[in-house]
């Protein structure tokens, strides 16, 4: 059996999105529910997108749709924390990105949570893979890690 790697640090992000938690997100174990970081990695990475000018929800050119994703837990969350996600992108592709994402805290160093989304990006009437933009690459090359 191999060694649980340890949480990472905010340094390792590039981007931060603040992920506000609620009532509904706690489970009967009075903590957030699994599903809940889901939406929580989905939200921060869709919300970047939107304010970088890269995703438009209703008409935009491609698309993504998700392939793969995965999440590690390193310590629980509750409402009402204040959450904040850390963005990276791990791999830029012709036409796929995966997306890693940290939970922190507010103001705290180590992830409580780390995962990752693979997009693949097409194009919305076949919904085929399509090559990204240029102009997307390029805003994207800003979270490298």
């Amino acid at each position: 059996m191999s060694e649980r790697a340890a949480p990472s640090r905010r340094e390792a992000y590039r981007a931060f999105e603040p992920i506000a938690t609620r009532w509904a997100d706690n489970d009967v174990y009075g903590h957030i529910n699994n599903v809940s970081y889901y939406a929580f990695f989905d939200t921060a990475v869709n919300r970047w997108l939107i304010a970088a000018g890269l995703l438009d929800v209703e008409a935009g050119d491609p698309i993504g749709l998700v392939v793969e994703t995965g999440c590690r837990y390193h310590a629980s969350a509750a409402f009402p924390d204040r959450l904040e996600a850390g963005l990276r992108v791990a791999r830029l592709g012709t036409s796929s990105v995966r997306y890693e994402i940290a939970l922190f805290r507010a103001g705290e160093d180590l992830a409580i949570a780390e995962g990752f989304f693979v997009h693949v990006y097409v194009d919305r009437g076949t919904r085929r893979p399509k090559p990204l933009p240029e102009a997307w690459r390029e805003t994207l090359a800003s979270l490298t890690a």
